[in-house]
């Protein structure tokens, strides 16, 4: 049987389902894919207990996932993170970051439809979702290269945009992917869908809010496509899916200079979060070339963060992964969009 194109994990289990592998031997190949160990593995030889078709099919097989996510380029930096190009079986790209501590980002979607107005990748708008096998193959790719034991969907796209090919992901990484669950971080601008399918998957993630200001004017400005979440509802229903998992929610707040770094914002922040079952994460904004938009200086994002925790709110001042190395969120793919243009014309171009 021909090796079909895997979009979904479930396409996986259906043609080994054809070939004739039961539950265990599925869970088996699963398992050995996203812990990126080769499929003959382990002490018993597949003669003895796997199918024929299925055993004989297993180099293809393997080929086949490899090439679901490949590496086309990587960036360290010096805080230990590395942002890397990934390409995708159509052509596209798509960013993942390997963060310092065993941490993975990776990205849901090729674009995003939300157009963050500080973003780079929410500028081309939304390419394609990407499927839950190919977000599984972004984990698998990333440990030939070290460890992965977190993994954080805030990558290139908006999970709850295409939420039944990651939560299909989330559950496979939960389970036989071992990542422990409140390691799994499902990062959102809120959306109502969310707080209703997270809690009825068999594996329950950590959830990140993307606030960015307590100002419901303000947030419709700078989130122009996001439901319109009043950030005081969107922080009620957080609340209750802390209180529910017993994962405390991470609330991300872009640090912008002369946008959301007012006194009046931190006193926004403490009427929202003091008391909550609550982290904020706050991270100075990552420049983008032609964005109209600047980070403020260390000292004061240092001063707002010493605020926020002494007023009540545990909080906690990050810098954005692979800043040194010009590797905003978006900005590997921009660059490598804008290559791969530049080379089509000139092979295209009319001969002097």
């Amino acid at each position: 049987m021909p090796i079909p194109s895997f979009h979904s994990v479930q396409d996986i289990r259906e043609y080994l389902c054809a070939l004739g592998a039961n539950a265990l031997h599925e869970q088996r190949i699963l398992r050995l894919w996203v812990q990126a160990k080769p499929q003959d593995s382990g002490r018993r030889p597949l003669t003895s207990f796997m199918p024929t078709a299925v055993r004989d099919a297993l180099p293809a097989l393997s080929d086949a996932l490899t090439g679901l996510a490949t590496l086309r380029e990587q960036h360290p930096g010096q805080d230990g993170s590395a942002r890397l190009l990934v390409g995708l079986q159509d052509g596209q790209t798509v960013e993942s970051v390997l963060l310092p501590r065993d941490g993975l980002c990776v990205s849901s979607q090729v674009g995003c439809a939300v157009g963050c107005v500080f973003c780079m990748t929410g500028r081309e708008g939304l390419i394609r979702q990407v499927g839950s096998a190919e977000i599984v193959a972004q984990v698998a790719l990333a440990r030939t290269l070290r460890p992965v034991k977190k993994v954080v969907f805030m990558g290139m796209g908006e999970p709850s945009h295409n939420l039944d090919q990651v939560m299909e992901a989330i559950d496979l990484l939960g389970t036989v992917g071992n990542i422990g669950h409140k390691n799994l971080v499902f990062s959102t601008v809120g959306d109502a869908r969310v707080f209703e399918r997270l809690p009825q998957g068999r594996v329950k993630p950590a959830l990140a809010l993307s606030l960015h200001t307590t100002r419901a004017d303000l947030r419709a400005q700078l989130l122009p496509r996001a439901p319109r979440f009043d950030p005081q509802d969107l922080v009620e229903a957080g609340e209750v899916y802390a209180r529910a998992t017993g994962y405390p929610i991470q609330y991300q707040w872009t640090l912008i200079e002369g946008v959301n770094d007012s006194d009046e914002e931190i006193e926004g922040i403490v009427r929202l979060l003091k008391g909550k079952y609550a982290l904020m994460n706050m991270i100075p904004y990552n420049a983008v070339p032609d964005l109209p938009y600047a980070r403020p200086s260390w000292e004061r994002a240092a001063e707002i963060a010493r605020t926020l925790h002494q007023r009540g709110v545990l909080t906690k001042l990050r810098q954005s992964a692979g800043q040194d190395v010009d590797g905003g969120c978006g900005q590997l793919r921009a660059r490598d969009v804008v290559q791969r243009v530049q080379i089509h014309r000139q092979i295209n171009a009319p001969a002097a």
